[in-house]
């Protein structure tokens, strides 16, 4: 009994050293916004790979989400006569919930990943130490920019995906259901309200704030070695992907509580 309770002791311990660790290492990233230096090139290149090179991935996940999010709503609602609702149902799941939830994943799968990988390695091979002997913080110079250029870009990738989402099941329902294409746009544009619009940005700002700042906190405590960059970066995937998922289960209830 004794020996049990002192193995999940520890766990806890562990989990709660884990959480402290983490806590510590996000209010440095967000204490460094406030003092200079700033290296505008590391953030402009941030925004390039984090938004501009994930619009493919995020426009075909969004496209075909949507187009089958239409055909299982009209599948659905035909047991019950309603097929009517698909452009309404399509519009509010993609703009509150998969729009945001699946751009957050892949950018998850394809930032977070790139991003602890490259720190990772730039430990291994002692870049980062060759940044603080040049006097360079790496967290400013490595973290910081990552972290603002995801948390800023990630509500456009959200709204081109809620866009897109939206269009595939558009297409779907005109083309594959028989919708008029002009009511099919009428009732998304009614059935949608300001609250879902804001819900769906802010949901992306949270979820690219932590994809980026799991990647550089992996990337930064990796150890050494090969086996220690996949590790790092496994990690982080799956680290980005839970609490992506939590941040949104809370983000709803605050937004859709009522």
């Amino acid at each position: 009994m004794i020996a049990l309770l002192a193995s999940i002791g520890a766990a806890t311990l562990g989990v709660l050293a884990a959480i402290g660790r983490l806590a510590i290492f996000t209010g440095q990233t967000i204490s460094h916004l406030f003092r200079p230096p700033f290296y505008a090139r590391e953030f402009g290149t941030a925004v390039l790979q984090i938004g501009y090179f994930s619009l493919p991935v995020v426009g075909l996940t969004a496209l075909f989400t949507g187009g089958a999010l239409a055909l299982q709503i009209y599948a659905g609602g035909a047991r019950f006569s309603a097929e009517a609702v698909v452009p309404q149902i399509v519009a509010i799941g993609m703009v509150r919930e998969l729009g945001p939830v699946l751009v957050g994943l892949m950018i998850a799968a394809r930032v977070t990943s790139s991003i602890a990988a490259e720190i990772a390695t730039m430990k291994v091979t002692e870049q980062i130490d060759a940044l603080v002997t040049l006097s360079t913080h790496p967290m400013k110079y490595l973290t910081l920019p990552r972290v603002l250029a995801a948390t800023l870009v990630m509500p456009f990738l959200v709204a081109v995906g809620d866009i897109i989402g939206i269009y595939g099941g558009f297409l779907v329902g005109t083309e594959r259901l028989g919708f008029n294409a002009a009511a099919y746009l009428q009732n998304t544009a009614d059935f949608l309200t300001r609250i879902d619009i804001i819900s769906s940005l802010v949901k992306g700002a949270v979820f690219g704030f932590i994809a980026a700042l799991m990647g550089c906190y992996y990337g930064m405590n990796s150890d050494r070695g090969a086996m220690g960059v996949g590790r790092a970066t496994k990690s982080s995937v799956q680290a980005a992907a839970i609490l992506i998922l939590i941040a949104n289960f809370l983000l709803t209830g605050v937004f859709f509580s009522a």
